[in-house]
């Protein structure tokens, strides 16, 4: 494997499946049988996931909630998610521990470096919720802040594309895949790989970042394993 630590990003409208809101009970086992299937080889995962499916805080702001309220709306939504994921991985016998940006006790643990750096080296697959915690951060943000704590070798993002594309391939079927790139090209082409201040961060620590197509079967584990599946973005 190439990756022995690794910080999995995936979006909340990914855990829509085929429904147009809310959370996919096919998708999200899906999910957790392709994290299984990683934990069985030993990689310590940890994740991010998004709240986008249940409720978006730049979204609710736009129609008339206040934005801080707003985002923190989104926040539950994401633990909301991770819950969900949580329950879905120990199902199938994956030791799994939620932990919180915000304090919520009753359900889940508060977000922790070193308890969540020894949950991972027990091989416990650790999901961080509730973004960083402070409002006008997205979750894409707080997927690189974390990675960055927890000392991740690599930031998978897992998304409904297959990579980085010149354009967006649902609007333009001309549009250009990419199988790596520099943060600098990145920038210079203004591809929406995050946003603005996670893909910084991320560029400033040396992070790279593979985007990939989250819903094939076994892609996590082969872009793990350094196959060429997906872009790799990289200083």
């Amino acid at each position: 494997m190439n990756y022995s630590r690794i910080l999995l990003k995936l979006s909340g409208e990914a855990l829509m499946g085929t429904k147009g809101h809310g959370i996919d009970s096919k998708r999200i086992n899906d999910y957790a049988l392709e994290i299984k299937n990683l934990h069985e080889n030993k990689i310590q995962i940890a994740i991010v996931i998004g709240g986008g499916n249940i409720f978006r805080g730049v979204s609710g702001s736009s129609e008339g909630v206040d934005r801080v309220q707003a985002d923190y709306m989104g926040m539950l939504a994401t633990i909301i998610n991770g819950l969900a994921l949580q329950s879905a991985l120990e199902n199938i016998d994956v030791p799994t521990r939620l932990q919180t940006a915000i304090n919520i006790e009753a359900i889940a643990e508060p977000y922790i470096k070193r308890r969540a750096v020894r949950h991972l080296e027990k091989n416990r697959v650790v999901i961080f919720s509730a973004g960083t915690g402070n409002p006008f951060f997205t979750t894409d943000s707080a997927a690189v802040l974390r990675a960055i704590e927890i000392n991740a070798d690599v930031i998978l993002k897992g998304t409904r594309v297959d990579g980085i594309y010149t354009e967006d391939p649902e609007l333009n079927d001309k549009a250009i895949k990419l199988d790596s790139l520099s943060f600098e090209d990145a920038l210079r082409l203004n591809l929406k790989i995050m946003d603005t201040t996670a893909f910084t961060l991320s560029k400033e620590n040396n992070l790279p970042i593979i985007v990939f197509d989250m819903n094939i079967k076994d892609n996590l584990k082969k872009v793990v394993q350094g196959k060429k599946i997906g872009t790799k973005v990289f200083l």
